[in-house]
């Protein structure tokens, strides 16, 4: 195209506030009636790795004022401040033991030893020269849904601090199954012990047949390699289990015929059932859900609205949630999105038209084995009051008359005002 038939064009477009003047060989746009501050000037430029709009730095991770330390304990996902299913890798919960380790990925190294034939070493290229798979699983704290076990309930809960120790990401790695292949195991081995290179050394007990299963040495998270945090530079994911036994930061792995009843599966994560007796290694997560809007401390207004929330279960993909409008008196099915992964968040959604009158709202999850949620008092038929873990009740959220939201658990009768979870903590420092 010659230089006429350009300055033609443009001139046509100039009654359409198009290109109508250049300078220096720099088209200068007419700036357009009502046109925003924005539009006046150019924009940032080219960076080399994208950051969040300043508008959105409100959306983090909750952390309580309660806990002692930082270097050991928890933060919450900001489950009602994000969308769709996959949680940003920057604000997937965290659980540390002794702080997040500093590890040079050029210093990495992966020793499988013990009842094997061949004893391994693995740098982190050496890993990621094995065939991959990228899979979308939940990762869940096994004290999530610790606030669940105060009596009477704190008004104050959120969804965040209701069921924020859960996160949903895409994780790539190699399956465990072929570097244990690659090792040989001899006959007898029963049990995996991993560990972790951080401060505390943290160590679990993985039975055998769950890794040959499905369990990852992952170290890539939603497309780019894992957060400190998260286990840079390589970790554990193993699918519908308790977040403890996926171990971060992993350093070594000793396969053994016996598990090493370490320090954190035996005076922690255990759990204490109704009849006194003390279970260990209860890994599954079962199936919860939570509603993310309208839920707690939110203010609605009177009219359409589409509650939304989340579920997950340990034993397989969700198969239905359920929406209570009155308090768990009558159940109505939620439409999912996307269609259910096994071991992965699904989102559900249902719409609602609120007549301004106060009522009580709840969700329920069932999973294709066909497990459910329990009610309060359900749950407490089993488990015991001073217990720390595995809650999965159902969270109810009132409503009330001027549309503001909060905790509608019910205060449990002759039970004591302060439980397991609040007298000593737990992992988020919620007491």
């Amino acid at each position: 195209m010659n230089r006429r038939k350009l300055l033609q064009l443009l001139s046509k477009g100039a009654a359409a506030g198009a290109f109508v003047k250049l300078s220096g060989g720099l088209a200068q746009s007419k700036i357009p009636q009502g046109a925003t501050e924005s539009m006046k000037v150019l924009g940032a430029t080219l960076r080399e790795y994208g950051e969040r709009s300043e508008f959105e730095k409100d959306v983090i991770r909750y952390i309580s004022p309660n806990l002692r330390s930082r270097h050991t304990g928890a933060d919450f996902a900001p489950l009602e401040k994000l969308e769709g299913v996959i949680t940003p890798s920057s604000l997937h919960f965290e659980r540390h033991h002794g702080g997040v380790p500093n590890v040079n990925p050029a210093d990495y190294r992966l020793v499988i030893h013990g009842m094997v034939e061949r004893p391994l070493m693995f740098t982190l290229q050496d890993l990621k020269r094995f065939p991959s798979v990228t899979r979308t699983y939940f990762i869940e704290c096994a004290g999530n849904g610790q606030n669940g076990y105060r009596n009477p309930p704190d008004m104050t809960l959120t969804a965040t601090r209701s069921r924020g120790l859960v996160s949903n990401s895409s994780w790539t790695g190699v399956p465990l199954s072929i570097l244990l292949k690659e090792a040989g195991l001899k006959e007898g081995a029963r049990w995996l012990i991993p560990e972790g290179q951080d401060a505390a050394a943290y160590t679990r007990s993985l039975p055998l047949e769950k890794a040959l299963d499905d369990v990852l040495v992952a170290y890539a998270q939603n497309g780019e390699a894992i957060r400190p945090e998260q286990g840079y530079p390589v970790r554990l994911v193993v699918p519908g289990w308790e977040g403890s036994i996926q171990v971060k930061w992993l350093r070594r792995i000793q396969v053994t015929d016996t598990p090493v009843m370490s320090k954190d599966e035996t005076s922690e994560y255990t759990d204490v059932m109704a009849d006194g007796k003390i279970y260990a290694f209860t890994w599954v997560m079962d199936p919860e859900s939570i509603i993310t809007y309208p839920s707690g401390l939110q203010q609605i207004q009177r009219g359409f609205h589409e509650i939304r929330g989340l579920a997950w279960s340990g034993h397989g993909r969700i198969r239905r949630v359920e929406i209570s409008l009155d308090g768990g008196k009558s159940w109505k099915q939620a439409s999912l999105e996307p269609a259910p992964d096994a071991l992965s968040v699904v989102r559900f959604k249902y719409n609602w038209v609120w007549d301004g009158k106060e009522t009580v709202i709840m969700s329920r999850a069932w999973d294709e084995k066909g497990n459910t949620q329990p009610t309060q008092e359900e749950f407490f038929a089993k488990w015991a009051r001073n217990n720390r873990y595995h809650y999965n009740a159902i969270q109810a959220w009132r409503i009330g008359a001027d549309g503001k939201v909060v905790n509608g658990d019910k205060t449990l009768a002759g039970a004591p005002a302060q439980l397991g979870a609040v007298g000593r903590g737990g992992c988020g420092g919620e007491s």
